[in-house]
């Protein structure tokens, strides 16, 4: 077991780099603050259930559409994450991606304020728009954990930012379920259709300390800007292609692929669930995803340090079995008392799998390949992301029956603990540390 004494948690680099400065660990995880509030409000809480309640008017494909329509946008990340990664490690210009992946996010969310009952079409387009833009912007941000912190730190760092994540999508979420609450009867739609600008607005402001302190260290190791396309891109391939020096990375991102796909599928349909299955209303809903995010928060914190302590593998076996222990309650909840306990679990197990697989990857990951590893991060969560919301989507049309949906994700994470065992993370480490960058 990988076990470390606590240390500083900045990463020291020569006198000829830049020194990373605490209040770039703070606007590194403003980041996670600023963008959470899009995942939480739009894909979790509000919009998904807005849009099968009111734009789709209940149909029963309605669940179906918004999670085909999620499909969508991780497949377009799929595809287009390592190469952007590998470019940015190129030219070693992440924040200029990350500049321009947060401003088409902000800009769709916006725009979905002005989606109404029969919008289908434009409600979809702008949400592929702006989930592909939010991931693009969650893999960039993520390629910056290993400049930032050494490996006896990324476990802490990676839960900070998702602590603060959580608080800052609980804020978000809080603030618009006052909005809709305090519209009258009449005008509670055109509430929720608002709380789209107030979460827009919230990320374009909270991101700002991100882009003023943050500093791109790598150096461009690429060739002329016409050929940096097909350079990506056989680094691109090499990554796929190469089982040697890198094996338990490989690994590990096949588990992500299994463990993540449960944890999207609870994430995208939380809201569709309570309300369609357990006859939540909407303020119902928020609240309790309010708490969960406190609770998310909590998990992430703790499990971050537990991780640079205990172990990164540990930590992350045992965030998977508090999932399949959250699943089983929340299966068999009949009392808003048993649901209430089930999902702060969830919320809890949660931040603690996120946090962990995160830093895992940064622990495994080669020097000056950060990026382009992350983008395969993103290839692989996005996969998930795929694969887990549509099978729910097409068991809960097909059974007609969200319960047996839910019940069948509990399989996604005894997958993941499965192929969890496999990887060896000492010997991933040291095959990381002498791989180093891509010649």
């Amino acid at each position: 077991m990988e076990r470390s004494a606590a240390r500083p948690l900045r990463r020291h680099y020569s006198p000829d780099v830049a020194p990373v400065q605490r209040r770039e660990l703070w606007a590194w995880a403003m980041f996670d603050f600023a963008n959470s509030g899009y995942t939480t409000v739009v894909i979790t809480a509000v919009f998904n259930a807005y849009f099968v309640g009111v734009i789709a008017a209940g149909s029963a494909s309605a669940t179906l559409q918004w999670t085909s329509a999620l499909a969508l946008s991780y497949a377009l990340i799929m595809f287009s994450a390592p190469l952007i990664g590998a470019m940015a490690d190129q030219r070693a210009n992440k924040k200029r991606w990350l500049a321009a992946s947060a401003t088409l996010c902000v800009l769709c969310t916006a725009l979905l304020t002005y989606c109404g009952p029969g919008d289908v079409l434009l409600a979809l387009v702008l949400v592929v728009m702006s989930n592909f833009a939010f991931g693009t912007g969650e893999n960039l941000i993520a390629a910056y954990l290993p400049e930032l912190a050494d490996e006896h730190g990324v476990g802490r760092l990676s839960g900070y930012g998702w602590a603060l994540g959580y608080a800052g999508g609980l804020l978000v979420l809080a603030f618009c379920l006052y909005w809709i609450q305090s519209a009258e009867e009449a005008q509670r739609q055109l509430a929720v259709r608002q709380t789209m600008l107030i979460t827009a607005l919230t990320f374009a402001l909270a991101a700002i300390p991100t882009f003023v302190f943050l500093v791109d260290r790598q150096r461009p190791h690429g060739g002329p800007a016409s050929g940096a396309l097909r350079a990506a891109w056989a680094e691109v391939r090499s990554s796929l292609a190469s089982a040697d020096g890198l094996i338990d990375l490989r690994r590990f991102l096949v588990c992500i692929v299994a463990y993540q796909a449960g944890v999207g599928t609870v994430i995208t349909v939380a809201a569709i669930y309570t309300q369609e299955a357990l006859g939540f209303t909407t303020a119902d809903s928020i609240m309790l995803i309010m708490v969960v995010n406190l609770t998310a928060a909590a998990g992430a914190f703790a499990f971050g340090l537990l991780q640079d302590r205990f172990g990164h593998r540990l930590s992350l076996a045992l965030s998977l079995l508090l999932w399949l222990a959250a699943l089983a309650l929340l299966w068999a909840s009949e009392s808003r008392a048993m649901v209430w306990l089930a999902a702060n679990l969830a919320g809890l197990s949660l931040g603690a799998s996120q946090s962990a697989g995160r830093a895992l990857v940064a622990y495994l990951c080669p020097a000056g390949r950060q990026a382009e590893v992350f983008g395969l991060w993103g290839l692989a969560v996005k996969l998930s992301m795929i694969i887990g919301p549509l099978a729910y989507g097409l068991i809960s049309w097909l059974a007609g029956d969200h319960r047996q949906a839910m019940l069948a994700t509990a399989g996604f994470f005894i997958v993941g603990l499965i192929l969890l065992a496999r990887v060896d993370v000492q010997r991933g480490r040291a095959r990381a540390l002498a791989a180093g960058p891509v010649p």
